[in-house]
């Protein structure tokens, strides 16, 4: 799927820079297994699934961080047509709308625009990947008791790009060829958070008749 990605979406309109793993780290050798597995056409199910003797955090953590530069991508080559004229709230259809707090500058939830939430998410989920305290990348220390709670957070947040995507700029996926590689996306990061319990599937809602016609 990275190949075809790479083929569909153009990469100098990723969205954020892309977020690697060092090399010689355990956590890039998850990352490369993981790869393998997309790249070789195994049920989507199966390659989600924790490999025998692997930690549980560390294969989270390569999942978070992958999906972040995926949907990152995604959002990206679709970003130029979700303007604050086309997209005056970050929402999914007429029944869902997003608002944005962050504690910090956002204290209570917030309208938007769809670009400027979309810029704040990347910016929150990037600052959060990048600590060290919640995404530790040296050997032998270990995750913090929250980080579960931290990544169902973050993939919760992520799945909203999904469903703005989907609903308000899908004509422009197609027209780009697109389709294919956004649903095999869009499946991978489901049969996962699905495997671990990581999101409340009262809030998959907004897409549940698509989620159960491409991944049921």
């Amino acid at each position: 799927m990275a190949l075809c990605l790479g083929q569909v979406f153009i990469k100098d309109k990723t969205f954020r820079p892309k977020k690697r793993f060092e090399p010689g780290t355990q956590r890039f050798e998850l990352y490369k297994k993981a790869q393998a597995s997309l790249k070789s056409g195994l049920d989507l199910r199966k390659v989600v699934q924790l490999p025998e003797g692997e930690s549980l955090n560390d294969w989270i953590a390569v999942h978070v961080v992958d999906f972040f530069n995926r949907i990152n991508l995604i959002y990206g080559t679709v970003s130029e047509y979700c303007t604050e004229r086309t997209c005056p709230i970050m929402s999914g259809g007429l029944r869902y709308e997003y608002r944005w707090q962050d504690g910090d500058d956002y204290k209570k939830p917030t309208k938007l625009p769809a670009l400027k939430y979309m810029n704040l998410l990347m910016d929150w989920i990037e600052s959060l990947i990048n600590n060290e305290d919640i995404f530790p990348t040296r050997v032998g220390v270990p995750f913090p008791k929250n980080f579960q709670q931290v990544c169902k957070k973050i993939l919760s947040r992520l799945f909203r790009v999904f469903v703005h995507v989907y609903i308000h700029h899908f004509d422009s996926v197609c027209n780009m060829g697109a389709e294919a590689h956004i649903n095999t996306c869009y499946k991978h990061y489901y049969y996962f958070i699905s495997e671990f319990n990581l999101i409340d599937h009262s809030e998959l809602e907004p897409l549940r008749e698509m989620t159960e016609k491409i991944c049921n």
